[in-house]
């Protein structure tokens, strides 16, 4: 195990082969880290946090209570990951992208930087976000979804429910255009295309093209 200075780490670290860090690290109790795993300078691995093989963490980076990186995963400078989250393998958390609470992240998915992901937000293979994307908590995006900078899904809060909120979901091979604001409660159908700069107010079936604001169809996707 390679350390830089002034770093404090937990009797009981356990790490595999090839492990190294730099200056003013903090490993607390119960880190388990598997083989050639990099982490920079000014990194806090708190109780709990897992981390798969291959994996590089830059500098200035909190992964919080119980947070999971899988397998040749990389998270960028300035990202913070909050408790109980879970990052497939392959997954490239930009920088300054902030993750929430008991979020899932699938596989190869990949996010660009200054990305939100709320708390339990959960989120399936092959996802890529641009810059200064947001998914509001609770959303929830399926297999192969792609979002350029800019887009947000909202939330509501359920009348008369107390802290429930109106979320919706993004499916399977969906694409959205720079600038497309997601309404709260809003569907968007498989394998559907949603233009730059929509406002999309309506649940969108499979297979359409919509775009305007608010959103409209436009025609079908010839698949």
């Amino acid at each position: 195990m390679k350390t830089g200075e002034y770093c404090d780490v937990a009797d009981d670290f356990a790490h595999g082969e090839k492990f190294s860090c730099g200056q003013s690290v903090k490993i607390e109790k119960n880190v388990k880290v598997g083989k050639n795993v990099t982490i920079g300078n000014f990194v806090v691995l708190q109780e709990g946090t897992r981390i798969g093989d291959n994996v590089k963490i830059d500098n200035f980076v909190v992964l919080k209570l119980g947070t999971i990186l899988g397998d040749n995963s990389i998270v960028e400078d300035y990202s913070l990951i909050l408790p109980d989250s879970r990052i497939g393998a392959k997954t490239k958390i930009g920088t300054h992208t902030k993750i929430g609470r008991n979020v899932v992240i699938g596989e190869n998915c990949k996010f660009t930087a200054f990305c939100e992901i709320r708390d339990t937000c959960q989120l399936g293979n092959n996802v890529s976000m641009g810059s200064r994307c947001t998914l509001s908590a609770g959303v929830r995006v399926e297999d192969n979804v792609i979002m350029k900078y800019s887009f947000v899904a909202t939330d509501t809060p359920v009348v008369g429910q107390e802290n429930v909120k109106k979320v919706g979901t993004l499916k399977r091979g969906s694409l959205f255009g720079t600038n497309v604001t997601i309404m709260p409660g809003v569907n968007v159908g498989e394998n559907s295309e949603i233009g730059a700069c929509s406002q999309v107010r309506h649940d969108v079936p499979d297979n359409e093209v919509w775009y305007g604001n608010p959103a409209r169809f436009f025609k079908k996707r010839d698949l």
